[in-house]
Formats: C-alpha cells, structure tokens, sequence
C-alpha cells in the first residue's frame, strides 16, 4: 500500500497551497544539505584547532574532489527530475525503471572516477602549487575522502528518487544519523589518535558509509512505490539517452565550475596559507547563509517538474515566482545582518584562532552575505530551467559565471585595481550577481515554457511529453 504521506505530498504539489508545498519540500532539504555541510565544517573546526598548514591543505583541495563529485550529481539531477515528471504524468512504473537507470549509471561512474581522482591526486596537488607540509597533508586527504564517492552518490540517489515523489523527511533523517557519526569520529581520529587531515578525511568516509548502506537498504525493499531491483537493472538505449541529454550538460556545467574553483584555490593560494584557510572559511559559512535559496532552489525543481509532468504550465510558473521571492527576501535580512563586521569576525573565530586568518576571513563573509541576496533569483532560476530539462542553460550559466564573470572581474580588480586579495572576494559577488540577472532575464524570455523531456504516454505508447506548451 502507498503511504500516505507520499500521496498528500504529491496531491499538495499539483493541487495544494502552492506556500505550503514549497515549505514542505524545502524545509528538509535545507535541513538535509546543513547536515551535508556540517562534514566539512566538522572538518573545518577540528584541523583549525590542530594548525593553519592542515586546514589549508584541505580547502586546497576540496574543489577537485567536488569537480567528480558534481559530475556524478549531474546523473542525480537528471534523475530527479526524470522521475518526477514521470510522477507527474502517473506513470509509475517507468519511474521505477528510470530510478534503476541512474542507480546503475552512478555506481559505475563513482567507481571510475575515485579510481582516477586517486591516481593523479599527488600531480595535482604539485599544479596547485602546495608547499611541502601543505603537499603531504592534501595528498593524504583527498587519497582517503575519494572514496566516500560511491557512498554518496547512494545517498544522493535515496535523496533524489524521495524527493521527485515530494518527500523530502527520510533523506534528511538519514544524513542526521551520518554528521552525528562525523562529529563523534573527528575529534576522535584528528586529536585522539593524531591522525591530522588524514584522520578528517576516515572520519567523513566511515560517517558516509553508514547512511548509505542505511538508504540501499531501504532502496532495494520490495514492496515500494519506486524501488532498486535486478529486474530493473539491464540498460535500456532511450532511458540512458534520456538521462545523457539531461544529465550530461548538468554534469559539465556542475564539473565545470568546479574546475574554476580549482584555479581559484591556486589564485589564492598565491596570497599564502593565511589566505586560502580565510576563504575556504569564508566559503563554508557562506554555504550556510544560503542553504534556503538552495533548498528551495530543490524544492522549485520537483514542483516544475511534476507539474510540467502533468501538463499545469501556470501551476509550475506560480511555483517558481513565489519560491524566488521567499528566497530574496530571506536572504536580503539575512545578508544584511551577517554582513555586519562584529558578527562577521565572531562566526569566524570559531574555526580559527589565527588573527590573520579572523581578519580576512570576516572581510570575506562580509561582502558576501551583504550581496547575497542575488543567490535567492541563481538558486530558484536554476531549479526553473532544470524541472523542464533545460539542463544546457543551467550548464552555460554555471561555466560562464567562473570562467568568464569570476576571472574577469579578478583580473580588473587585481591587474587594474590592484585590491590584492580583496580581488577574490570582489569577483565572487560580482560573478554571483551576473549570472542572477542572465537567468532571470532567460526566463522572462519565456524560454524555459518548451519542456525538453520526452517520455511515454500512459499505456506505455510512445508520445511527445515535450507537447511545446504554450503561456
């Protein structure tokens, strides 16, 4: 029997109060990527306590651990949102197939990518340009945390196929048991036991294995609405086609940006050790400040997607425009206050005790949470142009708000301005802000109204999902 939860979830999203459904959806996904955060902010606090080399090693190598892992989400996204516009049009059972695809399709390409991340880690690190305490410190790190990789894609996965059907509560509960887990591990292994980055990076790897034998179990459990089994786990060409063309250029978007986070760390690695511990810092407690705008971001996804699913084109545009000003307005008072350079510096002390490292680190904090209201229109914008499929604008906004906004405004401010290391700040909300306003001009174009998703009509005939709906 269908819980019933799942039931009034989906009956909320295309029939209920549109405020209501946002918040039920969001509400645990902000709570859920808190607990995704609060590893590397575990991580964070407890190599501060240890020393500035450890912490630096650590945010100078995290982008290239997050280039495969946003990769790999590029498939979960896709999943997410094939499933559930297949909800949306009630045809269940190809939702159950098309979870099996991407479960299949993510194991593979988790497996792949840890092996490769771990064999060229000790030439990357060298290109980044660590210094030999900082070098022995990174390599150890991310040759250990790679291999959390196949753990999280399960639990991204578990995530995705719960959320697509509007539950967002299970997920959040299963990575409340991983983070407490984390808490307990790190201070064990980094003090304790004196294993340094080292001992962060087996903590977070034990702390994510649990829970993601945890949700396999509960994936794989007959008797679901969508559920993994063998029976759905031979390839089919249109599914993986499908899952190419939506996840492939969120993969690369996602990669992609990544990347330019990568030659970020090595733009401020430039400025000393000092430096990159403040802006990976800076970049963590910001993360926070704008869990509501991601969460929703989420949220606005599933509700375009399973109403696009189920042919209610206004209802999907109602669910949007509410989303992105919840998510403006939130983060307007939000920004307003931890922009203010006493609660900047006071956030900040706790994961450094480094004057240095304080200073810049709440100069940081300060200009991004002032200007991070522009993350509310990114945030539900990109969760628009992804429910319908248009993942290749998602992945051209993703690439050129690095590539060109982020790296262009760097080099004015540093070759021009001459800001010193003011420059990386300044290019982070300047990039932000850009690409805010590219996508909300996009969607006034209209353009996000053509769903790309084709998939079968009930009965299992062939059929244009796609049917170019009009405003």
């Amino acid at each position: 029997m269908k819980p019933m939860s799942k039931k009034i979830n989906k009956d909320l999203i295309l029939r209920g109060n549109m405020i209501h459904a946002i918040l039920s959806l969001a509400i645990p996904v902000v709570i859920n990527s808190l607990l995704q955060n609060m590893y590397n902010l575990t991580d964070t606090y407890w190599l501060g306590k240890v020393g500035t080399a450890q912490l630096a090693a650590i945010n100078l190598v995290t982008p290239l651990q997050s280039i495969i892992i946003n990769f790999g989400s590029g498939i979960t996204v896709a999943g997410s949102v094939l499933v559930a516009q297949y909800i949306g049009a009630n045809q269940k059972e190809e939702a159950r197939s098309m979870a099996n695809q991407i479960f299949a399709c993510a194991m593979l390409l988790a497996i792949v990518c840890s092996s490769i991340c771990f064999l060229i880690t000790p030439g990357i690190v060298t290109w980044l340009g660590a210094d030999p305490e900082t070098y022995g410190h990174s390599v150890m790190y991310l040759r250990v945390v790679i291999w959390d990789m196949p753990f999280l894609f399960i639990v991204n996965l578990f995530s995705a196929i719960h959320q697509a059907q509007g539950d967002a509560v299970r997920p959040m509960f299963l990575n409340l048991g991983g983070i407490t887990l984390n808490m307990f591990l790190d201070p064990l292994f980094i003090v304790e036991f004196q294993l340094g980055a080292g001992g962060a990076a087996a903590a977070t790897l034990f702390s994510k294995m649990v829970p993601a034998m945890a949700a396999l179990f509960l994936l794989t459990r007959p008797g679901q609405e969508i559920c993994i089994h063998r029976r759905y786990m031979h390839f089919e060409k249109e599914k993986l086609k499908l899952i190419l063309k939506i996840g492939l250029p969120s993969a690369i978007g996602g990669s992609t940006m990544q990347l330019g986070f990568l030659l970020m760390s090595r733009n401020v690695y430039a400025y000393g050790t000092q430096a990159m511990a403040a802006y990976g810092i800076g970049n963590k407690v910001n993360s926070l400040i704008t869990l509501p705008s991601n969460g929703i971001g989420s949220a606005v996804a599933t509700i375009v997607g399973q109403n696009m699913g189920a042919r209610q084109q206004d209802r999907a545009e109602q669910g949007y425009r509410i989303s992105r000003r919840i998510c403006v307005v939130f983060l307007f008072i939000g920004g307003m206050i931890l922009s203010r350079k006493p609660v900047s510096t006071a956030i900040v002390s706790i994961f450094s005790d480094d004057a240095e490292v304080i200073g810049m680190a709440a100069d940081f904090l300060s200009i991004m949470a002032f200007w991070c209201f522009t993350n509310g229109v990114y945030n539900s914008s990109m969760g628009l142009f992804q429910g319908v499929g248009h993942t290749e604008i998602t992945m051209a906004v993703d690439a050129s708000r690095l590539w060109v906004f982020r790296f262009l405004t760097l080099w004015i401010c540093e070759a021009v301005l001459h800001l010193g290391v003011r420059s990386i700040w300044y290019s982070v909300v300047v990039s932000n802000g850009t690409s805010a306003v590219i996508l909300y001009l996009l969607y006034r174009m209209g353009i996000w109204k053509k769903t790309k998703i084709k998939i079968k009509t009930e009965g299992n005939q062939r059929g244009e999902m796609r049917a170019e709906q009009k405003a």
